[in-house]
């Protein structure tokens, strides 16, 4: 038997060996309508897990700060069967707080997989791609030029996120957006947007400018009610259509050519998911700042541990969700209530992943 044949035949068993482990972890369930839908158990669990994960952090991250609340005493609160100052400290300080956590997390972690599934690309993320520092851009300009208040800054944030957007994807077409042009085109708006935040902050006065670094920091502190129904709001309209595009997009990912064979509007869904992204990813970064790396990291994180091919939107959105409340947690615990802000702890902890990330694509061979 020659080389070639032998290659042939063991990247065949392999093949069948692979395709067999998947059946064995996929479970085919009939709804009452009649349907049968395929179940992945090792994702479902790893949902699972993940926003139980989520939820404790959140408990535990509520009975935090400078009064301690025991994590029984939080749950019978939530409830409503606690004190009239447990009820004020945890309805109205510290659960606005933590569903901002949450909301922006999972807006990250659902925007971070979008872009990596429509470049095509690990490091297809809102960090990389420059919105981040496009929504910063949008919330200096208010901040430093206008001096205005919490609400214009977050229109500011949401209108700069938008526009960089707008602008990658210009940029970027030419007869379609091919993956590996949206990266790099991101990065060199990310360089610009980066250049006129350091001009806009140098232009600061003084207290205009300590505002705007506390807020570039990405944080959750002094977030109230008034950061959570926005970005609910918008998490409840674009969330179920991202997830009821997920058939569209895995096809998506086996080629243009593929896709519109199999009746797939590849243009206008990949226009209308990236526009999907592009508002959760400058919603998140309008309520807490630009929270950096929680992006790339949730979607990767999540497919290591589903094992599965494709986007995998929800196990990301639930990882980007803990990830958060989690890392906020650390951070109170450590350097005690308010001292360190969340995105300091998540981008250091990202950026560790980034080089590592970066030295196995390039061991790959992909970079």
């Amino acid at each position: 038997m020659s080389t070639a044949v032998k290659n042939a035949t063991e990247s065949d068993v392999k093949a069948a060996a692979k395709d067999t482990r998947a059946t064995r972890a996929t479970r085919a369930v009939r709804t009452p309508g009649g349907f049968s839908v395929r179940l992945d158990v090792r994702a479902l669990t790893v949902v699972v897990l993940l926003l139980v994960a989520a939820l404790a952090a959140s408990v535990l991250l509520i009975g935090t700060g400078d009064f301690p609340i025991p994590a029984g005493d939080v749950l019978r609160t939530l409830v409503g069967d606690g004190n009239a100052g447990q009820e004020f400290i945890v309805n109205e300080l510290r659960l606005p707080r933590v569903l901002v956590g949450l909301l922006v997390g999972a807006s990250l972690g659902l925007g971070g997989a979008l872009f990596q599934a429509l470049s095509r690309n690990p490091l297809g993320s809102p960090d990389i791609l420059g919105l981040g520092q496009g929504a910063t851009a949008g919330a200096l300009v208010v901040i430093v030029v206008f001096s205005g208040g919490s609400g214009q800054v977050t229109v500011g944030a949401l209108a700069g996120g938008l526009g960089t957007g707008l602008a990658i994807y210009l940029l970027a077409w030419k007869r379609g957006v091919h993956g590996y042009r949206l990266v790099l085109v991101g990065i060199g708006m990310s360089a610009i947007m980066t250049a006129v935040n350091g001009y806009l902050l140098t232009k600061a006065d003084l207290v205009d400018a300590a505002r705007a670094l506390v807020w570039m920091t990405g944080s959750l502190s002094g977030r109230d009610w008034a950061q959570v129904w926005p970005l609910l709001w918008l998490c409840a309209v674009l969330v179920p259509f991202v997830l009821a595009s997920a058939r569209d997009l895995r096809m998506m990912e086996m080629g243009d050519d593929v896709s519109y064979a199999l009746g797939v509007r590849v243009e206008r869904v990949r226009l209308l998911l990236m526009l999907s992204a592009v508002l959760l990813t400058a919603a998140a970064t309008a309520a807490a700042g630009p929270v950096s790396f929680v992006a790339l990291t949730a979607p990767q994180l999540a497919r290591r541990l589903t094992r599965s091919p494709g986007p995998n939107l929800l196990p990301s959105l639930c990882m980007g969700a803990a990830l958060l409340v989690i890392a906020d947690w650390v951070s109170q615990q450590v350097f005690g209530a308010d001292q360190m802000p969340v995105g300091v702890v998540t981008g250091v902890l990202g950026g560790v992943y980034l080089l590592w990330l970066l030295v196995t694509e390039r061991r790959a061979g992909r970079i």
